[in-house]
């Protein structure tokens, strides 16, 4: 199918989960984890105003750049790194296909 790209998400045991995204249903990385019921809560909704969805980018992918919206709430959040995002920000599209990326670790 044209629609559907593969994406590995590791969790935070180290477990590589490999998954099929669909490109065609306008999802991002947290609706497509919370989908495979991976241990992403998403609290605000996909709104950049929580760090419940942060995961690391692996892998070397063309993806939009932070926006202030989710520069400010990554300020705030833990166990951040430069490959640090949110996952409710990264659109699933056809660039993704071979993405990967790792759920960061959960703060106190």
């Amino acid at each position: 199918m044209d629609n559907i790209v593969k994406i590995t998400v590791i969790d935070r045991q180290g477990t590589p989960h490999e998954l099929e995204a669909p490109t065609d249903m306008n999802m991002n990385m947290m609706e497509l984890c919370k989908s495979y019921e991976l241990p992403v809560e998403g609290t605000c909704g996909g709104m950049a105003m929580c760090a419940s969805c942060h995961l690391y980018v692996v892998s070397e992918h063309p993806i939009l750049e932070r926006n202030d919206d989710e520069e400010a709430m990554l300020d705030q959040a833990f166990f951040v790194k430069p490959n640090s995002r949110l996952g409710c920000q990264i659109p699933i599209t056809n660039d993704l296909d071979g993405l990967r990326v790792q759920l960061a670790e959960v703060g106190q």
